[in-house]
């Protein structure tokens, strides 16, 4: 069984995992699909149920499984609307720079970067727009060129396109210079990192925070104690403490939009619910909102949930799944119908009487074994040890019972060793003796063969042994006036064997 603390697999699996599905976060991502044996799991990693501008949602095949590692960054977040999120940021973006602002977007060099390069070349081209857009050199500008020779794993729109115009020849992006920080007139600057942890990102906003009419616009998750964190819930004015030696006088707008490639809880629940694996893991989240989404998982969809903590180790059985043959008399009893019958009564309205049905239903149940050989069969239970080649031993138990006979048989019941007299011959007591059980045991078939009764594997039949060994007590209440009887049967069967001899016990077998 796979182990996982927090992020990390702690197992190395024997088989190599698969590149499952399209993973749509970031441009040639994916799930992991991994199965060692009959054990199967999907490793997520970052994903998105909601298509964007540039990739299309993620996209999985329904599997067996028994377990689903899923990320939970928006554990508790549902997203508003992406045209209502788009018309406000660039509504945001617009305002700052006609009134000769400059705005900041930290993001990462790949994928959001992309996604808000596209949104905003779009505004630019359909509002005429000469205000600059720039990227900071380096990742973003190396990643836009994969973007290129790669768009066949960008979204259908994008591709669709591509014969007449690439969607990453950006015509109002440009490269940005260093020495460009402070100059003058309005721009829109992306620079990673996202979050504002150092880089290029907080040297220009250590610039520019400071001015009333620049923008920051903080496009993604930012993790707690990051810039970018306290930035989302400050109000500004503001003074952001960046480290022990470093405060920022903030004055400038903060816009926080969501344009994150990590899916929302939504998109958590829905890929859980589509996929139905046995266990859930939450990894890559914050522990109390995981804790709030386990819950959800839990009760909304029935599946056991788990978040651990780093380098926690989570256990999770597998099924082992068999291809076994089956044999034709152990088909043959699973064919046999074992109906019941359930009768319901209804609620009668004021001016009808009560009604009732009867459901039937079939609760039928196979019974035999699994033989794990080199091919795996069932057989029936009577065919078990055939199949095996081993000889049937069956375990009996015996008991030689005394019954009390009448006063008018007194005289001719035999000592031990004495031959029986006719009235009290083996066939004489059988017959009488079935005829008291029949009167005590009517539900069930008792065979009568002569010299012996039969009722399921009980045998019951007249004992003549002066030394029976079976014979381990007598009855206290008739010692002069007995017949002993000696029964056997399998254990099976031992309930019923001891409700007949309990029975016997108390009966005194009489002529008439």
């Amino acid at each position: 069984m796979p182990h996982v603390g927090g992020d990390l697999m702690w197992k190395t699996f024997e088989q190599p995992a698969n590149v499952k599905e399209k993973h749509e976060r970031v441009l040639g991502a994916a799930m992991f699909y991994a199965k060692v044996g009959d054990a199967a799991m999907v490793y997520t990693g970052d994903y998105n149920m909601t298509a964007d501008r540039h990739l299309g949602a993620a996209q999985i095949d329904r599997l067996q499984l028994d377990l689903v590692i899923t990320e939970s960054t928006y554990a508790t977040t549902t997203r508003d609307s992406k045209y209502v999120r788009e018309r406000e940021f660039l509504k945001a973006v617009h305002n700052c720079v006609a009134s000769g602002g400059k705005v900041l977007i930290p993001a990462f060099a790949l994928g959001r970067a992309q996604e808000i390069c596209m949104l905003l070349d779009d505004y630019w081209e359909r509002m005429n727009l000469n205000v600059p857009i720039y990227l900071s050199a380096g990742l973003t500008i190396q990643a836009n060129i994969y973007y290129k020779v790669f768009i066949n794993w960008t979204s259908q729109k994008v591709k669709s396109t591509s014969t007449t115009r690439n969607a990453f020849d950006f015509k109002n992006v440009r490269s940005f210079d260093r020495s460009m920080i402070n100059a003058s007139g309005p721009c829109v600057l992306f620079a990673t990192p996202g979050m504002l942890t150092g880089g290029f990102s907080l040297e220009v906003f250590k610039q520019w925070a400071p001015c009333e009419q620049n923008l920051i616009a903080l496009p993604g998750y930012c993790v707690a104690g990051t810039v970018g964190r306290k930035l989302m819930s400050a109000k500004t004015p503001a003074v952001i403490n960046v480290d022990k030696n470093t405060q920022i006088d903030v004055r400038c707008q903060i816009h926080r939009l969501s344009f994150s490639a990590h899916t929302d809880d939504k998109g958590i629940m829905d890929l859980v619910r589509f996929l139905s694996p046995k266990h859930v893991i939450l990894v890559h989240g914050e522990k109390t909102n995981m804790a709030k989404l386990k819950e959800k998982i839990e009760s909304d969809l029935g599946i056991l949930c788990f978040y651990p903590a780093n380098n926690e180790s989570v256990p999770i059985p597998s099924t082992l799944y068999i291809k076994a043959d089956v044999s034709k008399s152990f088909l043959k009893s699973s064919l046999s119908p074992n109906f019941k019958f359930l009768k319901t009564i209804s609620r009668a309205d004021a001016d009808e009487r009560a009604k009732s049905s009867v459901q039937v239903y079939d609760d039928r149940v196979a019974e035999g074994a699994l033989i794990m050989q080199k091919n795996p069969k069932f057989v029936h239970q009577n065919e078990l040890m055939v199949s095996l080649g081993a000889e049937n031993h069956e375990v009996l138990v015996a008991y030689c019972c005394p019954v009390c006979v009448s006063d008018e048989l007194k005289d001719v019941a035999p000592s031990p060793g004495e031959n029986m007299p006719p009235v009290l011959d083996k066939h004489s007591l059988v017959h009488l003796l079935y005829t008291k059980l029949s009167n005590d045991f009517q539900d069930v078939t008792i065979q009568n063969d002569g010299d012996h009764l039969q009722i399921k594997s009980f045998t019951v039949s007249p004992c003549l042994k002066e030394m029976c060994p079976h014979r381990i007590q007598v009855n206290p209440d008739c010692t002069s006036n007995a017949v002993n009887f000696c029964c056997t049967w399998s254990m099976e069967d031992e309930k019923l064997a001891w409700g007949v001899i309990s029975i016997m016990k108390d009966l005194e077998l009489k002529t008439g």
